[in-house]
């Protein structure tokens, strides 16, 4: 049974972001978290304690720090509304980060707000949208159907990059010309300096085939490059700029699709995580061991790798190889 205040910030739906002006105390922790996140993550931060903030000034509620009855009730609105629960468990986690930050960590781990919880994905179910896989088959259709202008050269090495390392957005925009090491036999290592789960910039060494190498080869020679990122912009007449957004990569992938004459569908299934959703999945198709596709992908745990190949693992399981022994299949 929900409570008075749970009844009546239903009724507040955080519409009125861009009004709001965070409190003070969000304000000083978002400054003080400059810096100490990578620039995604920060930017998320920003934009979940906002609409927090902003839900919470509309229904004159404390922010930070709450109690658990308002992050509840927060809770409840924004499944209320057309929120993911993806999104709403990101929410979720900002608002625990922030109530850390001050010394109020137990807020989000009360029975009130797991329960809010459980009545989202009770209503909604915690199952994700899964990007397109870009697959081998897929990656050589948009390679070989692209053309020959310099935009043509830069997106081709950009996809052929993307699918060996299985690279984030970020870290793909964020690789430098010096990050290559190109070996005698004609493949490259990556040096990625620093991602997601990698804050503190330890750094990570990933592989790079020769075809792939070829594509980076010819587009740094017919672009100019010699330094710098290794991905650009390019402006009108083909000027070369001086980076290019990661929300970029995936309206260059839908694009290399149509201009591929694939279905609309799946153009409109590729996002800028396609190459490492089909790279997973060609490795498992591929029998490649599990310890292999996680260092590939850094992950640390199999989570990913199963959701990303949970079909082709379908195939695998022990109800599959019966049918197979059965003479079924």
């Amino acid at each position: 049974m929900r409570s008075k205040t749970s009844e009546h910030a239903l009724a507040c739906t955080g519409t009125n972001v861009g009004s709001t002006i965070p409190m003070e105390e969000l304000s000083a922790f978002l400054n003080a978290a400059r810096g100490a996140f990578s620039d995604n993550t920060e930017r998320a931060l920003r934009a979940d304690l906002g609409v927090y903030s902003a839900w919470c000034n509309e229904c004159r509620l404390a922010a930070l720090p709450a109690d658990s009855e308002t992050v509840a009730a927060f809770i409840d609105a924004m499944a209320a509304s057309s929120r993911a629960p993806s999104t709403v468990r990101r929410y979720v986690s900002s608002i625990a980060l922030a109530h850390k930050a001050v010394g109020h960590g137990a807020v989000t781990k009360s029975p009130l707000v797991k329960l809010a919880l459980q009545r989202m994905h009770r209503r909604k179910g915690r199952r994700q949208r899964q990007a397109l896989g870009l697959t081998w088959t897929l990656r050589q259709r948009l390679l070989g159907a692209s053309g020959d202008r310099l935009i043509d050269m830069r997106n081709r090495a950009l996809l052929a990059v993307a699918y060996d390392t299985l690279l984030r957005r970020s870290e793909l925009m964020a690789l430098q010309v010096t990050d290559l090491s190109v070996e005698i036999y004609g493949a490259a290592t990556v040096l990625v300096r620093r991602s997601k789960t990698d804050v503190d910039g330890q750094g990570a060494m990933l592989y790079l085939a020769r075809d792939s190498v070829a594509l980076v080869r010819e587009w740094l020679a017919r672009s100019g490059i010699e330094d710098g990122r290794l991905f650009r912009s390019l402006k009108k007449g083909g000027a070369v700029g001086k980076q290019l957004d990661p929300s970029q990569v995936s309206r260059i992938y839908k694009a290399m699709a149509r201009q591929a004459g694939l279905p609309a569908e799946v153009v409109e299934g590729l996002s800028g995580h396609s190459t490492r959703v089909g790279a997973t999945q060609d490795m498992i198709a591929s029998g490649i061991e599990l310890p292999a596709i996680l260092q590939a992908g850094r992950w640390k745990s199999t989570a990913m790798v199963n959701r990303y190949g949970e079909r082709l693992l379908a195939r695998r399981n022990g109800a599959a190889q019966l049918a197979r022994l059965q003479c079924r299949d």
